[in-house]
């Protein structure tokens, strides 16, 4: 493809349940990044997400029935695999991520080059936006110390769902992603691939509709399990390149940035 060629890009909405918001994160990403196309995916909802995505102009995937986080992600991969997307951006339905910093996660982002291939907007590499609870924050710092430790880079907010990736990562997610508390784990996958984390700072909204899966009675058993996954997951068997990509590494990289 030739060097000039004009990147594709898409925005992953996933949504559950999120009639109440979901129109306005669209409407937000129209404005802010008109150049993204917006992919909503509806995750079994019983109410009106669907409908009132659609009604603001984004493409709809609906699950017949509840998948999670995990499972609406990677449709949305899957999507951005089969339409030849060179970058994928992930964005709460629930109007907690800001559409404004897309710009800077995109200019971190090379999707040829040796910068990244995986930005994620960190709400603490400065101020957060919002009183974060205090037992998020207990529990973001020690899957960050964890996971600083293991792929021996700096990462401040390791259970942010903001975040942006190229084509190579476009690949790997499309065929390969957890799917029951996935933004940890997320992390150590591209590590184990050798895919390149970076981090931008991103202030964030508290959420904007509906309540957190992710409750004060469940932290504790949420912190044990995602450590226990990330430790099964450094002795995970990978596919290969040609196993995950169906192509050897050395493949046509995707076009540079105008």
């Amino acid at each position: 493809m030739p060097p000039k060629a004009k990147l594709r890009k898409l925005a992953i909405v996933p949504a559950y349940n999120e009639a109440g918001m979901v129109g306005r994160v669209v409407r937000e990403i129209h404005r802010q990044a008109p150049d993204f196309d917006v992919l909503v995916v509806d995750d079994g909802s019983t109410d009106a997400t669907s409908a009132e995505a659609t009604a603001e102009g984004a493409a709809v995937i609906r699950h017949p029935y509840n998948l999670g986080i995990g499972g609406a992600v990677q449709s949305g991969y899957k999507h951005a695999l089969r339409g030849d997307y060179h970058v994928a951006v992930q964005i709460d339905g629930d109007g907690q991520h800001k559409p404004e910093y897309l710009s800077k996660l995109l200019k971190k982002l090379q999707t040829s080059g040796d910068e990244a291939d995986m930005v994620c907007g960190s709400r603490f590499r400065g101020k957060p936006g919002y009183k974060v609870p205090l037992g998020r924050r207990l529990g973001n710092l020690i899957f960050s110390i964890v996971l600083t430790a293991i792929t021996r880079r700096r990462i401040t907010d390791p259970t942010s769902g903001f975040r942006m990736t190229n084509r190579r990562g476009i690949e790997l997610f499309a065929r390969d992603y957890p799917h029951d508390y996935p933004e940890v784990e997320a992390l150590l996958m591209l590590h184990a691939h050798r895919l390149r984390i970076h981090e931008v700072h991103a202030p964030m909204n508290a959420r904007g509709f509906g309540r957190s899966s992710i409750d004060y009675p469940r932290s504790a058993y949420y912190m044990a399990k995602v450590l226990l996954a990330l430790f099964v997951g450094l002795f995970r068997r990978r596919p290969t390149a040609i196993e995950a990509t169906g192509k050897p590494e050395t493949g046509i990289d995707p076009p540079a940035a105008e």
